[in-house]
This record gives structure tokens, C-alpha cells and sequence, in this order.
């Protein structure tokens, strides 16, 4: 566990635990969009098929950026456990509350995050 008395390491593992329960429940309603597209024009018109595609591809996409997230969570939960949660993975200083809050799986402070988007 952090050594860190400023965060409620509870209300963190729960929204985590929350967040990765609303993922799975959205990739399991997702996997009907990732089907195969039909290519056959007698059945549906080009413009039906490459709405198909497009639609498809967003699914996928989606489902990607899903499974990032899930990564995000179980790294947050190991470093939760390692006692590594709320330091920044760069320059090891503490992460402000705040934004662990808002997005508990950061691993970087706002000043190694600024100096990495340069």
C-alpha cells in the first residue's frame, strides 16, 4: 500500500473496480458492431456497406481503446499493491490529488507529463 495519508486508497480501488465493471459491460454489448461486413450489392447498396465498414472499424477502435483502459486499471491496481500508487513514474515526486482523483490509472506527474507532450 501507498504511504500516502492524503488519498483514501478505498474510494480509489472502488472507482477503479467500477470503471472496469462498466468497460466489460460495454465490450459486452460491443461485440455485435464487429462482425464480419456482407460485400454482397444485391443485398444492400455501396453506400449501405461502406456505412457497415465505417461502423465496424469505430467498434474496433472502441473495443481498442477499451482494452488500453482495462491495462490502465490492472497497472493502477499493481501499483496500488506495490505501494508505487500516487508517485510519478518519472521523477518519483507525489502526483496532486486531484488529478489522481480525476484519472487514478495517471502514472506521471502534471510537470513530466508537460514535459513529455513537448
Amino acid at each position: 500500500m501507498t504511504d500516502r495519508t492524503d488519498i483514501d486508497i478505498d474510494a480509489i480501488k472502488q472507482q477503479l473496480a467500477d470503471r472496469k465493471a462498466e468497460l466489460e459491460e460495454l465490450a459486452a454489448t460491443a461485440k455485435a458492431g464487429q462482425g464480419t461486413v456482407e460485400l454482397d450489392q444485391t443485398r444492400e447498396g455501396r453506400l449501405s456497406r461502406m456505412d457497415a465498414l465505417q461502423n465496424k472499424a469505430m467498434s474496433e477502435a472502441a473495443e481498442r481503446r477499451r482494452k488500453q483502459e482495462l491495462q490502465r486499471i490492472a497497472a493502477t491496481f499493481q501499483r496500488i499493491e506495490e505501494g508505487e500508487f500516487g508517485y510519478c513514474g518519472e521523477c518519483g515526486e507525489p502526483i496532486g490529488l486531484k488529478r489522481l482523483q480525476i484519472d487514478p490509472t495517471t502514472v506521471l506527474c502534471i510537470a513530466c507529463a508537460q514535459e513529455r507532450d513537448r
